[in-house]
């Protein structure tokens, strides 16, 4: 039923769009990201990417448990974004939370823009530069949403905050994975709480 929501949102937009003025070959290859903060695990139930009138797919996402900051993150779940989207919808469950989250993204031109400009990075080869051809979301507590622009871990940009909406949903339906999920994090949630600003 969140599903259909958001598919249902996703094309009454889509249907007021028109497409991007010109079509032409990208020599980037985009790629995104999901991130969270470790212990504050999420499913996520629905990832789409819109190219106004050009094309419009899923991408098979699930649980995910890492990596917000630090020498390991931002990273996690990814793909291509193939061709550079204009709309990004996302759907999600919080285990510490138990809520359900859902946001239509309307991607900015100007983060295209933002991401092509070169950025060093560094292989055993030596130095480099290329474009962060990588757009990274975060998706923390309270249903926050943090951008992050990067062509490696280390050289990532914040570029947007974003609040997703809270939606009805059943946290029953995840029962079978709390009693794995607590056991590896309950220890922390008790400790720490489950923080919904200062990400």
């Amino acid at each position: 039923m969140q599903n259909l929501s958001l598919s249902i949102l996703v094309s009454l937009l889509l249907f007021g769009c028109s497409s991007f003025s010109s079509e032409k070959e990208d020599d980037v290859t985009w790629r995104f990201q999901l991130a969270t903060p470790a212990h504050y695990d999420v499913w996520v139930e629905h990832l789409e990417f819109e190219r106004s009138g050009v094309r419009h797919w899923y991408h098979p996402a699930g649980s995910m448990g890492c990596c917000w900051t630090g020498p390991t993150g931002p990273r996690g779940i990814a793909g291509r974004m193939e061709p550079f989207p204009n709309f990004i919808g996302i759907q999600w469950f919080s285990f510490a939370e138990q809520k359900f989250y859902q946001r239509l993204i309307i991607v900015p031109a100007e983060w295209q823009d933002l991401m092509r400009a070169p950025a060093r990075y560094e292989t055993s080869l030596g130095e480099f530069f290329a474009p962060r051809n990588t757009l990274t979301f975060g998706l923390a507590p309270g249903g926050e949403i943090v951008v992050w622009i990067m062509n490696q871990i280390g050289n990532e940009i914040e570029i947007a905050r974003l609040q997703a909406n809270e939606i009805e949903g059943n946290p029953e339906d995840y029962a079978p994975l709390m009693p794995e999920y607590l056991e590896e994090s309950g220890a922390y949630l008790k400790q720490h709480g489950v923080p919904t600003d200062g990400w």
